[in-house]
């Protein structure tokens, strides 16, 4: 009976917190411009042009998220700001109190299906619980690293646009212009926010920065560099990005060669890693009997006649599998 309840009490907690994250996510995402050229220039400014009431609605949709987000960024909590890079490196249209609403909402749904099919098991509950909260960040560092990766893949066509702009007669700006116009997502997206920020009085070598804190690319950050040593000390900036772009070319085809002969080696480090897990539920779902054998409190195969030592078994065997797949990933990640 207090099982049932446990259920039902957590089946209505989490469509609650279900509701409100969806509220966040599809509601009316506009925010205050005078905040948001706040943000990006550093100087106040009063928009005369913006309906009142629509601006009142605005503010009323947004209000605890931003009262949340605000509450985290006064009160000085060193994540505050880590998370919200690593949303801004994934581009996650959300806000750090929506990120942390999903990590709630995920380990009680991913903890509650654990200790409902598992024969509500509190361990196995405990352990969906953890393994939910961990999902948005796996899926937030996935997504930055494929955008990352996108982002690597364009720049040397990026660079040859930028030089025969440059050599056309184009200033820096104009030449961005043209990257952020002519070039696809991800890299027209960071340059047309370069050019947003650059117009708002924001330093170009601050907006170019704030592009590596985005994208922390090694060799963007060479681009960059260039850059500010050109408006520092001069010289012929077409020439210099150039050179980067045939260096960055060679790269990008050494790391896709590498890539390619390392790749059985990858596919073998996650069979090894994720096979056992698989097997194991498996057979837990097909034949609970048997793996049952491991968990029954035996005083004979008891530790400490505290817990089973099948407990123990599987808790070694769950760190072997995480340390072999460390190395094999390490293995085969060469740095170029």
């Amino acid at each position: 009976m207090s099982g049932t309840i446990l259920l039902i009490g957590g089946g209505l907690l989490f469509f609650i917190l279900l509701g409100v994250g969806v509220a966040f996510v599809v509601g009316d995402r506009s925010v205050n411009v005078d905040q948001r050229l706040e943000q990006f220039g550093g100087a106040e400014w009063e928009p005369e042009f913006l309906d009142a009431e629509a601006e009142a609605e605005s503010q009323k949709a947004n209000e605890l998220a931003d009262r949340l987000d605000s509450a985290f960024e006064a009160r000085g909590f060193g994540f505050f700001e880590s998370i919200r890079t690593q949303i801004a490196r994934g581009d996650l249209k959300l806000r750090v109190s929506e990120y942390l609403l999903l990590i709630v909402v995920m380990a009680i749904l991913i903890g509650g299906l654990a200790w409902f099919f598992f024969g509500q098991s509190l361990l196995f509950g405990t352990i969906g619980l953890f393994l939910g909260a961990l999902i948005p960040g796996f899926y937030t560092r996935y997504a930055a690293g494929r955008r990352i990766r996108a982002f690597n893949d364009q720049l040397s066509d990026t660079l040859n646009l930028w030089v025969n702009a440059l050599r056309s007669g184009y200033s820096v700006l104009q030449s961005m212009e043209a990257i952020a116009t002519e070039m696809p997502p991800p890299i027209s997206n960071e340059f047309e926010r370069v050019i947003q920020e650059v117009r708002l009085g924001i330093d170009t070598e601050v907006a170019l920065d704030n592009i590596l804190r985005r994208v922390p690319s090694e060799d963007f950050d060479l681009v960059v560099t260039a850059v500010k040593v050109q408006r520092e000390v001069g010289g012929n900036l077409s020439e210099i990005l150039d050179t980067i772009s045939f260096t960055i070319r060679e790269r990008v085809r050494i790391k896709g060669e590498i890539r390619t002969l390392t790749a059985q080696g990858r596919a073998s480090g996650w069979i090894i890693t994720f096979l056992p897990i698989a097997l194991g539920l498996f057979l837990n779902f097909s034949n609970p009997e048997y793996i049952g054998e491991l968990f029954v409190r035996d005083p004979d195969t008891m530790i400490l006649d505290v817990l089973p030592c099948g407990w123990l078994m599987v808790g070694t065997a769950l760190v072997m599998i995480v340390v072999g797949g460390v190395a094999i990933q390490r293995i085969v990640d060469i740095e170029v």
